[in-house]
């Protein structure tokens, strides 16, 4: 999906009947005060114009060097790893195509960005494999108007495939090193419409609730009762989910509208452990 704005008729309209109004008030008052007027409904105009930009989203801009470069392999990366597995989102296919993978993994790294595995970013925690960020974007469902909580910012790099489609990309990170280093590489990579903040995933975002997609990239024991209730009704989550015997599944989730989540296991998965709040004991499950 992309957002269009409207042209035509509804934007040449407001102009027509200013002139029109503008040699009335000529004819009956004169052209001096209906030369002010004029300037008081083009202030007014402007003004509305403002408004109606300042509530579009902020998209990335693309004029940092690294998005020009390495785009054959961001090419053949979509087409042998990501749409031949069947992601098939254009959206989602259009966002892996666009955004410098290697410009998120350390440069020790760089020449395997595009390969078809994850790779270690430091502090413990790695950047995806590619097919799986693709696919996980994918079981969201975004759209323009769409706004995302991940846990587990780590890198950056699903934060900023999501922010190709979505409105808005709000991402926390417990490891703060990483926390800061992905704020200021998304920052310099014109990512406007992403938020990073250190903190604890358990908790999620509650100042920004609701969201209309929740993402994890850390395998967590149980879903945290605070993302259940961060996420909007008929919203989507998914996360990696380590069970008692420590397997690794991606768990898919919607919420319905009495506020009860329907998850199914999508696929098995290796993530890093989610780490903080979320592995003390669930105490409404101790006797």
């Amino acid at each position: 999906m992309s957002t269009v704005r409207k042209t035509g008729s509804h934007s040449e309209q407001p102009l027509r009947q200013l002139s029109v109004l503008f040699l009335v008030l000529c004819l009956g008052f004169g052209f001096g005060s209906a030369l002010q007027a004029r300037r008081a409904f083009a202030s007014a105009a402007q003004a509305e114009k403002n408004v109606e930009e300042a509530n579009e989203p902020s998209r990335p801009d693309h004029s940092h060097p690294a998005f020009q470069q390495r785009g054959e392999e961001r090419n053949r990366m979509v087409q042998r790893q990501i749409a031949w597995r069947q992601v098939k989102d254009p959206n989602v296919l259009k966002a892996m195509r666009a955004v410098p993978r290697h410009a998120f993994v350390p440069p020790s790294q760089r020449a395997y960005a595009y390969a078809d595995h994850p790779l270690p970013i430091g502090h413990g925690q790695t950047i995806s494999q590619p097919y799986i960020v693709a696919f996980m974007t994918e079981a969201l469902k975004l759209d323009p108007n769409s706004r995302v909580l991940e846990i587990g910012t780590g890198s950056g790099y699903q934060a900023a495939v999501c922010a190709e489609i979505a409105r808005d990309v709000y991402s926390i990170e417990i490891v703060e090193p990483l926390a800061k280093s992905a704020a200021r590489l998304l920052k310099k990579l014109g990512y406007r419409n992403v938020f990073v903040k250190a903190g604890d995933g358990f908790y999620g975002w509650p100042d920004k609730e609701p969201f209309d997609a929740i993402i994890g990239t850390a395998a967590a024991v149980r879903i945290p009762p605070a993302l259940i209730r961060q996420l909007k009704t008929g919203g989507r989550m998914i996360l990696p989910v380590e069970n008692e015997l420590g397997f690794q599944y991606l768990i898919l989730a919607t919420k319905d509208e009495n506020g009860r989540l329907h998850r199914k296991n999508v696929m098995p998965v290796r993530f890093v452990p989610m780490t903080g709040d979320v592995r003390k004991p669930d105490k409404r499950h101790q006797k």
